[in-house]
């Protein structure tokens, strides 16, 4: 495929990632006896006409490889690798392997993670700009980088010292105040959460099962308060009105319109996330083809 990036912009990455593609905690694995399984899903999703996958969980390069050696052209991206579990001359040594065998076929998504899940988080900004450095330095290229960025700053350091950003867990007006600080070039990738069930009760009882953990940590709460939510909001698992703007649920039309709003809003890309009442580390392939065939 070759390099999915270019000196004048992400335009070439753009191009590589294609409008949709899916993000999965599934994809990723320690059991090596589910290689083959997630080999066969990865290039059920390249037939499906998916541009790239996300895997989270913190993934790694290591988590990567088989993905890729499964596809001819699908981007495998990490969304997202946490700077304080992998350090950068790692994660740079890893990036030039896998760039010789395969090259432009990894995308490397940062995080800062949150304080209650590392011992060591301290000025999350400062650190970032530190990983990108000892990166820039190790001759990992910005235009192979994105940030999971939420905030105004790291929204900037994503335009400046990466690709672009894959903000997790936002809503469309979020989209559309980080294209704002994006511009027109850099890539701007959101995840977004589907539930696919008619049902209100059901869905919106689905999806509190996923976003209780994240209602815990500051940096998602925070975010949304400056999206005119209030702590009324985050109690007893989320108010409807969050639950709605966080998570599509309902038949194909409305889901392929709350998909389709992050793109109106600024996306080049919606990295989809199924969520169901099963493990979370399941693959959900009846529910992927369902959604290749609702956006098509």
């Amino acid at each position: 495929m070759g390099d999915v990036t270019g000196t004048d912009g992400a335009g070439p990455l753009k191009e590589a990632v294609g409008r949709h593609g899916i993000w999965s905690v599934g994809l990723r694995s320690e059991d090596p006896a589910r290689g083959g399984e997630l080999a066969d899903a990865a290039a059920e999703l390249e037939e499906l006409g998916f541009g790239a996958v996300w895997l989270g969980g913190s993934a790694t390069v290591r988590h990567v490889v088989p993905l890729i050696e499964a596809t001819s052209r699908l981007v495998v991206a990490t969304g997202i690798q946490s700077i304080w579990q992998h350090e950068a001359a790692g994660t740079a040594a890893h990036f030039g392997e896998l760039e010789k065998d395969r090259p432009g076929r990894f995308l490397l998504g940062l995080g800062v993670s949150h304080a209650r899940m590392t011992e060591q988080y301290r000025r999350p900004y400062s650190a970032m700009v530190d990983y990108l450095d000892a990166l820039d330095a190790a001759g990992v290229p910005a235009g192979r980088r994105v940030l999971a960025a939420l905030g105004p700053k790291m929204l900037e350091l994503s335009r400046d010292r990466a690709a672009g950003s894959h903000p997790y867990l936002m809503t469309v007006e979020h989209t559309a105040v980080a294209r704002e600080i994006l511009g027109t070039a850099p890539l701007l990738a959101p995840e977004t959460k589907v539930v696919l069930d008619t049902d209100p009760d059901r869905a919106r009882t689905t999806a509190r099962g996923t976003l209780a953990l994240y209602l815990t940590l500051p940096n998602y709460t925070n975010s949304l308060l400056r999206f005119g939510f209030t702590e009324d909001d985050f109690a007893d698992g989320g108010s409807d009105r969050l639950v709605d703007a966080l998570f599509a649920w309902g038949d194909d039309d409305r889901i392929r319109e709350r998909i389709e709003a992050f793109r109106t809003a600024g996306a080049d890309h919606v990295a989809v996330q199924v969520v169901d009442a099963g493990p979370r580390d399941a693959l959900p392939r009846a529910a992927w083809r369902r959604l290749a065939e609702l956006l098509r």
